[in-house]
């Protein structure tokens, strides 16, 4: 299949050519490009408008004519004519419960509506698999999906359009579209089993090269704008990893960057090969803002000689008087009245805010931590492993991924729409947004060894979009992290329903089938024994939550970040341990203020001391106690590491006679023994004295004992062996001596 074939061209084409733009400087926010070369006389100004979106993600609310308004009001500001309304993927997937319910039909809908003409495709375009893509998805949509770097498995043929062209203004505008090659690992990869993800830039450049090479033959455009939906890390627009080579690496023929999928609103002002610079946009998530590129374009030579970039806020009022807006509401308004029949119903309650991490818990709204622990993923990890009928599989933990998790379980009602959504109500809806993927539940089997190789692939690949992704696990399991130790070596223990996990033990997990089949980069699922439940995460997070009315937030941590701790103790032993972000940042959370170290011996718990907590970290010196295990416990949250401690020889310091002069037919005389271990504690239990041929036995009480002997009825010297017996604390002890009796 060849590039020119996977091209759309809508109007005659003229090569492009170049111009000379002044270097400025990489700034966020607003941005202005001006400087250029002299221009014929008879050179004509045009002025075009790119407005673009990035992971709308099917936001089908109250606010969807909102954003619809802002589109058409800088529509209309700019004119029609003049205006081309993009996106850089993800427009579906993940989306809110109205879109989601109808198969995101809604959301294709509003874009259609709103005069789309050109969307790179998202990873979440390929949710349902490249199938759907290709059939359902690109059937309704009227825009054109583009995905230069979207492969035939094992060659270089593109399987999607690469690029459409537009006309503006009587200038011909290219559109190129790419998507994080990242993709196999963010959806489920049976889906995408069939394609190769390449390089986007690489696949950006070739493309651009094509359209700017003077023949028209294999498609011509004045302008280029690149759709990626790849992003920085962050809002700054730190040009680190993939980030950094499409600012720096997109070839100097592209006027425009647009970019998406990491959820930061950034407008950048960035230099570019050749010289000169461009503008670099993303509008954040779900139609918040609307992305705006102005150009300033010389029509007989396509040299572009001022831009603008900027992210326009939504608007706080729609206004219906704009017909397209009109029709977007006519969309919604039909979508949320069928959504909302099944997605009223209530199906369970809480009694607090349950959700996602939180980087940012100053604010309102919940701007998502995904490389944190939050209350949410442990929960629905606990409604993953409750949630298989036994007659299925028996699974002993649940995992789930953060980028899983969409929404949140808010105690916060809303009576407005719905009567029935009272404080603490969980309606049909609101469950289903937590999950809005339609995966179905996996079983897998692993080894304990594979199990922590999966822990360990928290920390993402180099050049990974988010280099930690935080697992949420059942609440009957906990691990220990050391983030300073080598790749592989960061996982210091994990036990399993209080049990240290055996490397060579087969546990069954329960976890998204997008997991299962190593989404997220979780490549380690792939090497146990998969089984598809036939159950929907959805079904079975709902059933949870209705068989589990007043659902509370734990905010107890299963990962603990901690230093100096063995995986095991020994009685005796000095231990500092340093342990960091003990405090969960979902909403709500409760502030450590100490940790505990408590000895458990014969089932009894016992506070040896407590240590004050610092900004969620602390250092705990103590020595390990003669006990069965040693717990340090945060609180109020109740946060819990465990180690078991292994049995220590204790020292029998004493072992003298009383009389210390016995003599021959003396009553009672006695054996003294004193049995103390590394640490200083008395131990108890039984010890043995064996005096010539003759064994007698006694009790060793806090660390003493007393055996009484029979008289001695011969003088004479004799050995004297003794042993401490041991108990479930301490190992066997020995000690031996001589006693002379006398006539």
């Amino acid at each position: 299949m060849s590039a020119k074939s996977m091209g759309t061209t809508r109007s005659p084409l003229r090569r492009r050519l170049g111009v000379a733009v002044t270097a400025v400087t990489l700034t966020a926010g607003p941005l202005t490009i001006v400087g250029v070369s002299a221009v014929p006389a008879h050179a004509v100004p045009v002025d075009i408008r790119l407005l673009n979106i990035n992971d709308f993600h099917g936001r089908i609310d109250a606010n969807t004519t909102k954003f619809a308004t802002t589109v058409e009001q800088q529509r209309a500001q700019a004119g029609d004519g003049s205006t081309l309304f993009l996106s850089a993927g993800d427009n579906i997937g993940a989306s809110l419960f109205a879109s989601a319910s109808q198969e995101d039909n809604p959301t294709i809908d509003v874009l259609n509506a709103l005069g789309m003409t050109s969307s790179a495709v998202g990873n979440h375009e390929f949710d349902r698999g490249f199938a759907d893509l290709q059939g359902r998805v690109q059937d309704r949509a009227t825009f054109e999906y583009l995905g230069a770097n979207v492969y035939q498995k094992g060659t270089t043929n593109p399987v999607l359009k690469e690029y459409d062209i537009e006309t503006v203004n009587g200038v011909t505008v290219g559109i190129i579209g790419a998507v994080t090659q990242e993709t196999p690992s963010l959806v489920s990869p049976t889906g995408v089993a069939a394609l190769d993800f390449g390089d986007p830039v690489a696949a950006v450049n070739r493309v651009a090269g094509q359209l700017s090479d003077g023949n028209p033959a294999n498609g011509e455009a004045q302008v280029l704008v690149a759709e990626y939906h790849e992003g920085a890390p962050d809002d700054a627009g730190s040009t680190s990893g993939v980030f950094g080579r499409i600012v720096n690496e997109t070839s100097g023929t592209v006027d425009a960057i647009f970019t998406g999928h990491t959820h930061k609103r950034y407008a950048l002002n960035t230099p570019k090969p050749g010289g000169g610079t461009r503008p670099v946009v993303q509008t954040g998530s779900y139609g918040e803002y609307v992305g705006q590129i102005d150009l300033t374009v010389e029509s007989t030579t396509g040299a572009v000689t001022a831009a603008t970039g900027t992210n326009i806020a939504r608007v706080a009022a729609e206004d219906t008087a704009l017909p397209r807006v009109a029709a977007v509401k006519a969309i919604v308004d039909k979508a949320l009245a069928d959504a909302k029949v099944i997605g009223d119903q209530p199906v369970g309650s809480v009694t607090a805010d349950i959700t996602r991490a939180d980087s940012d818990l100053a604010t309102p709204a919940v701007d998502e931590d995904r490389g944190a622990e939050s209350t949410l993923g442990d929960l629905v990890a606990n409604a993953l492993r409750d949630g298989v009928p036994a007659d299925i599989a028996k699974p002993e933990l649940g995992i789930v991924n953060p980028g899983g998790l969409r929404a949140d379980l808010l105690f916060a009602g809303d009576t407005t729409t719905n009567p029935a959504n009272t404080d603490g109500v969980v309606t049909f809806a609101e469950a289903n947004a937590v999950l809005p993927f339609v995966n179905n539940v996996s079983t897998v089997d692993l080894t304990g060894a594979q199990v922590k190789r999966i822990l360990e692939q928290q920390w993402q690949p180099a050049g990974s979009s988010r280099p930690y992704l935080h697992l949420g696990l059942s609440d009957n399991v906990s691990v220990t992290q050391d983030p300073t130790q080598p790749v592989g070596q960061r996982i210091t223990s994990v036990r399993i329903a209080g049990k240290p996990m055996v490397p060579t033990e087969t546990y069954t997990v329960s976890t998204f089938s997008f997991l299962a089949a190593g989404g997220d980069n979780f490549t380690g699922f792939t090497e146990g024994t998969t089984k598809d439940t036939g159950l929907i995460d959805r079904d079975v997070w709902i059933k949870y939550i209705r068989d589990n009315a007043g659902l509370k937030p734990d905010f107890a941590r299963q990962q603990v970040i901690a230093q100096g701790l063995p995986e095991a103790l020994k009685t005796g032993q000095k231990l500092t341990v340093n342990l960091s972000k003990l405090d969960i940042t979902s909403r709500g959370s409760v502030k450590n203020t100490q940790v505990q170290v408590v000895r458990v011996r014969d089932g009894k718990r016992k506070v040896m001391k407590s240590v004050a907590v610092t900004d969620a970290s602390a250092e705990v010196r103590f020595t390990v106690p003669g006990a069965s295990q040693v717990e340090l416990v945060a609180m109020p949250s109740g946060t819990t590491i465990t180690r078991d401690v292994t049995k220590t020889r204790p020292k029998m310091t004493k072992l003298k006679f009383f009389p210390k002069r016995p003599e021959v037919r003396q009553g009672a005389p006695r054996v003294v023994v004193k049995v103390v271990n590394a640490d200083g504690a008395k131990v108890g239990g039984k010890v043995k004295v064996k005096v010539g041929a003759k064994k007698y036995f006694g009790k060793v009480v806090q660390g003493k004992g007393k055996i009484k002997l029979p008289r001695f009825t011969a003088p004479g010297t004799y050995n004297v062996k003794a042993k401490y017996l041991g108990n479930n604390l301490y190992k066997p002890a020995k000690a031996r001596t001589t006693i002379k009796v006398y006539r």
